[in-house]
């Protein structure tokens, strides 16, 4: 088995990155790991379809990644402030951006939240926990999150 080093936490600065945070912080912990956060901002390259301008696009865009950036700043700060580690914010499909990042950066586990939907919400939302368990070449830990009205 080889060592975990690195761990990457992906997150959504909802009420779901507590929970995954304090699997990612616990793991790193006990294996002196480093943990790098990972935050993907939604592609609004669809948009571009609709009669609004890209620079309109553009604009709403970089609003997005500069909030993102501060809000991992907040959550480095408040989930990850005893283990060593970096926050990066990305854009793009989530399981596809996460999957390259591992990749790139060479992490050694993935810690996820999973929302368990079911049924429609399943259809209508997907699962990017799953996407990235059955593309991943690393293990993920998957931290159950339950909304407060399940």
């Amino acid at each position: 088995m080889k060592p975990i080093k690195t761990i990457l936490c992906a997150v959504d600065f909802s009420e779901a990155t507590t929970p995954v945070s304090n699997y990612a912080t616990t793991l790193a912990k006990a294996l002196g790991a480093e943990v790098h956060v990972l935050y993907v901002a939604p592609d609004l390259e669809r948009y571009n379809l609709f009669e609004v301008p890209s620079r309109d696009i553009e604009a709403f865009v970089n609003n997005i990644i500069e909030g993102a950036e501060k809000s991992m700043a907040k959550c480095l700060d408040t989930e990850f402030a005893d283990v060593s580690g970096k926050g990066v914010v990305r854009m793009g499909y989530a399981p596809q951006k996460i999957l390259e990042y591992a990749e790139e950066a060479g992490v050694d586990a993935i810690v996820i939240g999973s929302h368990g939907r079911r049924g429609v919400d399943r259809i209508v939302f997907g699962s990017v926990a799953e996407k990235v368990i059955k593309q991943s070449n690393v293990p993920v830990l998957t931290v159950p999150i339950r909304s407060r009205s399940s």
